[in-house]
């Protein structure tokens, strides 16, 4: 699977027709709503599990709100299923569309949940649900996404499919941000009574242009050129077995990593007893690195090929992260938690991450890549994924 590219070629992408530009542009967009949705459960973890589910100890909370933010990665399989195999057979741009609808319903759902205090168990049982219908519409998001970015130009895969993770990038950065400015202008009972909730309404008010942005994109030439695959659930089943389990091998790493980050908030404030604010602050740093530089590492793939900068950076990371924890509880200053996530970010995230996408796209044939990418995606982040803030 290791593609190179002559040396000297340049960064700025290849010239696409209008067409294209618009549909890259409506799965960028579109996807950084998407995790947008996602990521701001993570980010008032803490709160959350005061307003849905109060216990007498406050660590029993914390647990039981993490533990739900893990549940919904144990949909995603499921949604990885369905709205991958139909990317296979209908196309990658209403599979778009199903799961932009999907996030919405999630969020909206969040968004207008009354707490427990006011309608005791159904209110856990709601946001159960409503995290479950984000994990569905998440498990058919990223094979969806990247077969379309990966498919505009297949000799600058690495560079397009990159964008996927800029786009996720984007995202941590406006759900920190949010967090942050809730923070830092509400007190902690305004944050907790009501403040929480505008993240969620900003993400109201922008769903719908996304999924509209989504439902005028265009299929990829790659795609349309492919007979389609009337059960590519059973092909990749009965012919992919191997490439399922090494893609998501490549994508474990690359996941602990990431989620390491979006736990680094809720890790600070309970750990390293700093405030809210205070944590938050290195997490949207973390996501403008993340933002900026995939397209760069997309590139050298393209460059270089996949495994060169893939090892390279895995490498790196591995002998890294325990190192950065000891530094961190050895000197928990502001300072050591914004230098920590900005070297996970860039390491594992960036220099790891970015290249995955194109490195799946290649692993598994155009009429079933998207099942296949969604498959081999949700497997590595269903165990090194959601769980990892509540391990």
């Amino acid at each position: 699977m290791e593609t190179t590219a002559p040396t000297g070629r340049s960064f700025l992408p290849g010239r696409l027709t209008r067409a294209q530009t618009r549909t890259v542009i409506a799965a960028t967009v579109g996807a950084v709503l998407e995790w947008f949705d996602l990521l701001l459960y993570a980010m008032f973890a803490v709160v959350l599990a005061k307003q849905f589910f109060p216990t007498t100890d406050p660590s029993v909370s914390l647990l039981l709100s993490l533990g739900t933010f893990a549940l919904a990665w144990l949909v995603r399989p499921i949604g990885a299923i369905v709205i991958g195999a139909y990317g296979d057979r209908a196309g990658r741009k209403p599979a778009l569309v199903v799961s932009a609808g999907l996030m919405m319903a999630g969020t909206l759902l969040t968004g207008v949940l009354p707490p427990y205090a006011s309608i005791g168990l159904a209110a856990p049982a709601l946001l159960l649900l409503a995290r479950l219908l984000q994990g569905f519409s998440a498990g058919g998001e990223f094979g969806s996404a990247t077969a379309l970015l990966a498919e505009q130009d297949p000799e600058r895969r690495g560079f397009y499919a990159s964008l996927q993770w800029s786009a996720t990038g984007l995202a941590v950065f406006l759900a920190a941000s949010f967090a942050f400015t809730v923070n830092s202008l509400l007190t902690p009972d305004q944050v907790a009574s009501w403040g929480w909730r505008l993240p969620y309404l900003f993400g109201l008010l922008i769903g719908p242009a996304a999924w509209y942005i989504r439902s005028r994109g265009e299929e990829t030439p790659e795609f349309m050129a492919t007979p389609m695959a009337p059960r590519p659930i059973a092909e990749v089943a009965s012919l992919d077995k191997v490439r399922v389990l090494l893609g998501a091998g490549v994508v474990a790493a690359g996941a602990a990593g990431s989620y390491t980050i979006n736990y680094m908030p809720t890790y600070a404030a309970t750990q390293l007893h700093m405030g809210p604010t205070t944590a938050l602050i290195g997490t949207m740093v973390a996501g403008g690195v993340n933002t900026i530089l995939p397209p760069l590492f997309g590139h050298l793939s393209d460059v270089y090929g996949r495994f060169r900068i893939m090892g390279l950076f895995g490498v790196l990371g591995f002998f890294l992260i325990y190192p950065l924890f000891l530094w961190v509880l050895a000197v928990p200053t502001l300072f050591t938690l914004i230098a920590i996530q900005v070297v996970v970010a860039a390491v594992f995230y960036c220099g790891y991450y970015a290249t995955v996408p194109s490195f799946l796209a290649e692993l598994f044939p155009t009429r079933r890549r998207t099942t296949g990418i969604s498959i081999a995606y949700v497997l590595a982040q269903l165990v090194f994924g959601g769980v990892t803030p509540l391990v």
